[in-house]
């Protein structure tokens, strides 16, 4: 594989499996790095060794399948086959590998209910990371620092590698979702107790609110808000330990 060539499923099971050599490894390692939709697409094939059963039930649920199927409605195929459970997830699949609007169909796997409540969509986003997804990736305060700079100029902060940091989780990436026009920044860490976690902000004019909990697919919540912007971490770890660093992080960044 050349240095920038994007690699196959079966090169990335092949690392998810551990048989790769030092400088294959490297090299995925490399492109993963560059490319966040290979990320999630590494992401995705980490959690086939999930119970499918159960997986399959849950996508349907969430699934948006009328627009799906109004789009395989549109094929000129005589015998078009029915929405199911695989027909999602593979087509599901092949959004993330090809980057089309990846980042909008995680996030818009939520029912209708709750199309406006950003830590929804932010708890169905987080709920397909697994370690795998962040522990490759570089702890290189210069790139961090470049990515926070992206945050600050879509939601107007000051966010440096300093008053992120945590005394267990790793920060690991900072980076700008997006839904329905409205921006979310997500601060992912790795805690080596507990996986994935992230710190999330969004914009928000309902003004200062005091810490408060909620529970999203087995994971925790502590949200808050200040006058300009609405917070949250999210993470595996148990509550009263999610609020103990959130107190820390909105002292910080609010000083």
């Amino acid at each position: 594989m050349n240095d920038h060539a994007i690699p196959s499923d079966e090169l990335l099971v092949a690392y998810l499996d551990d048989q790769l050599d030092t400088e294959q490894r490297a090299s995925v390692d490399a492109a993963i790095s560059r490319d966040s939709m290979l990320n999630l697409r590494l992401q995705w094939l980490a959690r086939s060794s999930l119970p499918f059963n159960q997986a399959f039930d849950e996508l349907t649920r969430q699934a948006p399948v009328d627009r799906l199927q109004s789009m395989l409605d549109t094929l000129p195929s005589p015998e078009r086959p029915q929405m199911n459970r695989r027909w999602f997830l593979a087509a599901a699949a092949t959004l993330v590998a090809s980057g089309v609007l990846a980042d909008r169909l995680f996030l818009g796997w939520q029912s209708s209910q709750e199309q406006n409540n950003w830590r929804g969509l932010v708890a169905d986003y987080m709920a397909l990371y697994v370690p795998q997804t962040l522990e490759h990736l570089p702890s290189d305060d210069a790139a961090q620092q470049a990515q926070l700079r992206t945050i600050d100029s879509r939601l107007g902060l000051n966010l440096l590698p300093a008053k992120l940091a945590l005394p267990r989780p790793e920060f690991k990436r900072a980076q700008i979702l997006e839904y329905e026009g409205v921006a979310i920044a997500q601060i992912s860490y790795l805690d080596p107790v507990h996986g994935p976690m992230a710190l999330c902000v969004t914009r928000s004019s309902t003004g200062s609110r005091d810490f408060a909990q909620e529970r999203r697919h087995g994971m925790n919540i502590v949200y808050w808000a200040d006058v300009d912007h609405a917070w949250m971490l999210i993470g595996h770890n148990p509550t009263a330990e999610l609020e103990d660093m959130a107190k820390l992080l909105r002292g910080r960044l609010s000083a």
